[in-house]
């Protein structure tokens, strides 16, 4: 199968990095397409590779012994997944599921491994990317904590909203839910409570964002001067 080396040009693992150095990395990547609901990956299996959204997109999430499930983030092309364990030799941390048809690429631990080993730019790159990630995760803790359901939908609208055209048509409310740490009916209320005010639509089983200012204001974002 042919390898896109544009897919881990996008990532920010490989940033700062010629052409050149790029090309080598190649005999280390393969190719893998899953249909929608197909897991990529299993929660508490070996870690065996990291991987690359090239499209589509991939939600990560733990399930709770009832089957109740948490979903931790939306994984998008040129974003990766997996990287903890591969690091820490760990089991996998999540579970790993296709929401639609996609297509990744990966790395298997021990190739990479090897980059790391030869390429101290990557090596600096990952600290960066695990760095963010953590930051993710007690962004996450934090609105568990500190915020109620309808501040946590609002802010989860303006992170998936993307460029405005689908992002938000993929989203069903019981992803929406898994993200926000709730059940589908609350959402579902939250929703009419934000449309009420004024700050969204929903059309045609769409969201559409009206006022980003008012969504900006329920979800807490801080405006700098």
């Amino acid at each position: 199968m042919r390898t896109d080396i544009s897919v881990i040009r996008k990532s920010p693992y490989f940033a700062n990095l010629s052409i050149e150095e790029l090309d080598l990395f190649k005999r280390s990547i393969f190719d893998k397409s899953f249909d929608r609901k197909t897991n990529i990956i299993r929660e508490g299996e070996p870690a065996r590779a990291i991987y690359f959204v090239s499209s589509g997109a991939v939600k990560t999430y733990r399930t709770s012994p009832d089957g109740k499930e948490q979903i931790f983030n939306i994984v998008r092309p040129g974003d990766s997944f997996n990287d903890i364990p591969v690091l820490d030799g760990a089991p996998n941390a999540f579970s790993a599921e296709a929401m639609g048809p996609v297509s990744v690429i990966g790395i298997s631990k021990n190739d990479f491994y090897q980059i790391l080993r030869n390429n101290h730019v990557v090596a600096i790159n990952v600290i960066n990317v695990l760095a963010g990630k953590i930051r993710q995760l007690t962004s996450i803790v934090d609105d568990f904590s500190f915020r109620t359901v309808i501040h946590r939908v609002a802010k989860l609208l303006l992170n998936h909203a993307g460029d405005g055209t689908d992002s938000l048509r993929r989203l069903t409310q019981e992803e929406m839910a898994g993200i926000a740490g709730t059940s589908r009916e609350v959402v579902a209320r939250a929703l009419k409570s934000l449309a009420s005010m004024g700050a969204i639509a929903i059309e045609r089983h769409r969201i559409v964002i009206k006022n980003t200012g008012a969504l900006e204001d329920m979800a807490g974002v801080i405006h700098s001067d």
